[in-house]
């Protein structure tokens, strides 16, 4: 079972990127104590491309500490810390193999539902420079078993 390491919030900005100005809420810094969570985001987090991020089936974006130390390794640093890669939740112990959609986890009182694999946004070099914007989630339905 999966473990909550971090949540993660942060207020879309505009920012210069390749030439042109990006409207981007892909920065988070971890909070203490509790967030309430609504139907389309944390408390005191926000996506700068709502047609991409956010909303009713994408309120919460998680990402496993496993694929962190992934790219650490990879671009050969140590400086990540959690919500580096724009997750609101930074999980250990939860591979992406595992989780279904339609898989449901309580954290506090709240209960989140996986609803489609993670697509991982292009702008992902802009706070992480040498990794890809390719990383999908390889979440699979699961059948329901009759009780």
């Amino acid at each position: 079972m999966g473990r909550l390491l971090s949540v993660n919030v942060g207020l879309p900005r505009d920012i210069m990127w390749k030439g042109r100005t990006v409207h981007t809420g892909i920065w988070k810094d971890p909070v203490r104590g509790r967030r309430r969570v609504g139907r389309l985001n944390l408390d005191g987090d926000g996506q700068g491309d709502l047609a991409g991020h956010g909303g009713e089936q994408r309120a919460v974006f998680v990402y496993q500490i496993e694929s962190h130390r992934y790219w650490q390794e990879r671009l050969k640093r140590t400086d990540f810390v959690h919500g580096q890669f724009g997750e609101n939740f930074t999980i250990e112990g939860l591979p992406d193999d595992a989780a279904c959609i339609g898989d449901r986890y309580q954290i506090g009182s709240a209960l989140f539902e996986v609803t489609q694999p993670r697509v991982t946004c292009y702008r992902r070099p802009v706070v992480v420079p040498g990794s890809t914007s390719v990383s999908c989630v390889k979440a699979r339905w699961r059948r329901a078993t009759k009780s």
